[in-house]
């Protein structure tokens, strides 16, 4: 593949504006999501990077997309402020470098963590953008604060794109404070339905849950595991209304922050299914009320792994790869309201079966003209949005 590296807003411009397809790339640890790209030139846009504005008083960061997330980590880290949606870092799962990944790729794809249901998506903290759309156009959106959308929402529309409409250039963030300390409460020996009735009660009481995950007993006992972040007062407060919610329903235990912070981290980048070969992994969204069911309609597959992330609303699944990820016999188990997307898979397969939930007609026909309006030519990622 022929490589062409852009190292300013213009640059990408004249590389659009030769006409060919493209993919684009910053630290180009996400290539494997989403279908394969039909394309012979890459776009590298990883030069373009840097923090060109940083208030932390105002909550507010400007950065260029090509900059590595650890390096915007970083910065805030030393303020005491973080990026709210805890984006994950796939590299164990995706087999890619663990350092690269730039703050490009977590917008163009809407990663978020276990702080989710929460905090909300990245699309939710990205206030303003600029970007060259596939006209080789420059065009801005949004701003830098919250309240500066008249019309539609680019910023909503762009993020979780795959780079199918435009190139980013620069990233306006809310970024906010980090919380002093947190601490878990691990119950054990839960099922999936108790442990989802358990999960969907914290996070609806007053404790201030900011992540609800169970992992299945596989050596040992189940554990759900249920966190909380901010003050330490707050936080011992907020346990002591936990526990007594949760008195009698099951062992508990209580983890300290250090102790929280690595299994929380494990959780974010899915570490439980990682690293196995041979194994098609998906990421499956849905009401959480509806997940015990399914995952007891995921035996009719055979042998596989899951993990249940965002109070059961998210189901990580890893199973065989079989020749085609058992992509239609999972899909007919699902209800009409869930979704799912194959992360991880050989590209053969992601060429010749739907990665991406397929749509409604009319959908699809909506979001065709989106895309034709943004880049009629298709010269932007082709083929990564279309299976």
């Amino acid at each position: 593949m022929e490589i062409f590296q852009a190292d300013s807003e213009e640059a990408v411009v004249d590389i659009i504006k030769a006409g060919q397809p493209v993919e684009i790339a910053g630290g180009a640890t996400k290539l494997q999501l989403g279908g394969p790209v039909q394309a012979t030139r890459r776009l590298d846009v990883s030069a373009i990077s840097g923090i060109s504005l940083y208030e932390p008083a105002e909550l507010i960061m400007t950065v260029k997309a090509g900059t590595k997330l650890s390096q915007v980590e970083a910065v805030l880290a030393q303020q005491g402020q973080q990026l709210a949606f805890e984006p994950p870092n796939l590299s164990a799962l995706l087999g890619s470098d663990h350092d690269g990944q730039t703050i490009g790729g977590v917008v163009a794809t809407n990663l978020s963590g276990p702080r989710r249901p929460t905090a909300g998506a990245a699309r939710d903290h990205l206030l303003g953008l600029r970007a060259v759309n596939g006209r080789g156009e420059i065009f801005r959106a949004g701003g830098r604060v919250v309240k500066n959308v008249t019309g539609y929402d680019l910023c909503k529309l762009l993020t979780g794109s795959y780079g199918t409409m435009a190139v980013f250039t620069e990233l306006t963030l809310k970024v906010l404070p980090a919380p002093e300390t947190e601490e878990t409460v691990a119950l054990s020996h839960l099922d999936a339905k108790q442990a989802v009735a358990v999960m969907c009660q914290a996070l609806g009481s007053s404790a201030g849950l900011s992540g609800a995950a169970w992992v299945p007993g596989k050596d040992g006992p189940s554990l759900t595991c249920l966190r909380l972040e901010g003050f330490g007062p707050s936080v011992e407060a907020r346990r002591q209304r936990l526990t007594t919610l949760l008195a009698g329903r099951a062992e508990f235990s209580v983890w300290p922050a250090h102790t929280s912070k690595a299994w929380w981290r494990e959780m974010r980048d899915v570490a439980p299914l990682a690293g196995k070969d041979g194994r098609a992994v998906w990421k499956i969204s849905l009401p959480a009320t509806q997940a015990p069911s399914v995952l007891t309609k995921l035996q009719a597959l055979g042998e596989h792994e899951v993990v249940l992330d965002w109070g059961g609303a998210l189901i990580w699944l890893s199973l065989p790869c079989g020749p085609d990820a058992r992509s239609a016999s999972l899909r007919a188990l699902l209800p009409p309201d869930a979704y799912a997307m194959l992360m991880v898979a050989p590209a053969d397969i992601r060429t010749r079966h739907p990665v991406f939930q397929p749509r409604p007609g009319a959908q699809m026909a909506i979001e065709d003209k989106v895309r034709q309006s943004f880049d009629p030519d298709r010269l932007l990622n082709p083929g990564r949005m279309s299976c």
